[in-house]
């Protein structure tokens, strides 16, 4: 169905959130309801394709390291599909503003007269510490928080973990975890080692698995629990809020007992 406003198309780029498929906003699920193609990334939940009941549906995410479509690939993919169609959704985990090429598809679909538009989405970065009790930031804890790709389109570390591994700031890393001995080193370097870590796979889904060590152990805890992509490093002093808030609401659960 071409679009009535512009004949060369939409594009609205989506955040899917974190996994959890209740954690979209109204208006990204108003964008699927819209869409005449969805094009999906491998971090979206597939559930949420239910809300584009009958849009053309198009995977064009990676599994380790395997590509459907290379990025020039779904460049073109938008501009067609947009021409042809006339409504297309891209369909991001978390925020596609956050390493998520969402400005890049942007730029490229508008630069072929495509109207462009963008719904942001709950990022993984700040929610999938939330979900299991860790804040990014905490009074007497941390004053502010680094989120940093742990891996750059060189496939090499980032330079600002070096610089995060000074800071007294929360640490997020995102695609970190085939550089983990590399930013253990680091904040090792820096006399943290017992810095608090805690690593988290698949967040907010039903296969969600968790480590928690310090920079010292984590990669001890990593091999013992078998966690690995995708997953959110956590490292500062706000890690410990988790373990914190467990022993109070047992306390309270403890002293319950005790008053029946």
């Amino acid at each position: 169905m071409a679009n009535k406003q512009n004949t060369n198309g939409l594009l609205t780029v989506v955040g899917a959130g974190p996994g959890d498929a209740e954690l979209i906003t109204l208006k990204a699920i108003k964008a699927l309801q819209n869409a005449d193609v969805v094009l999906f990334d491998a971090l979206v939940n597939k559930e949420l394709l239910t809300y584009a009941a009958n849009a053309e549906h198009i995977f064009v995410g990676k599994r380790k390291g395997c590509y459907a479509y290379q990025q020039e690939q779904i460049n073109e993919l938008i501009v067609s599909r947009a021409k042809s169609h006339g409504n297309v959704v891209r369909l991001k985990g978390g925020d596609p503003f956050i390493f998520g090429r969402g400005s890049e598809e942007m730029e490229y679909a508008a630069s072929h007269g495509i109207t462009v538009a963008m719904v942001p989405g709950i990022s993984s970065s700040i929610a999938v510490p939330a979900f299991q009790n860790i804040p990014v930031t905490k009074r007497g804890a941390s004053e502010s928080f680094w989120v940093i790709t742990g891996t750059t389109k060189n496939h090499k570390l980032s330079t600002d973990v070096h610089l995060a591994a000074k800071s007294s700031a929360t640490v997020v890393i995102l695609m970190g975890m085939g550089k983990l001995s590399e930013i253990v080193q680091l904040f090792q370097q820096q006399g943290k080692a017992e810095t608090p870590v805690a690593i988290i796979q698949n967040g907010t889904t039903v296969n969600e698995k968790v480590g928690v060590g310090t920079i010292s152990t984590i990669e001890k805890v990593v091999q013992e629990k078998e966690l690995s992509n995708p997953a959110i490093i956590v490292i500062g002093e706000v890690v410990k809020h988790r373990a914190q808030l467990h022993k109070v609401q047992q306390q309270i659960k403890t002293k319950e007992v005790v008053v029946n």
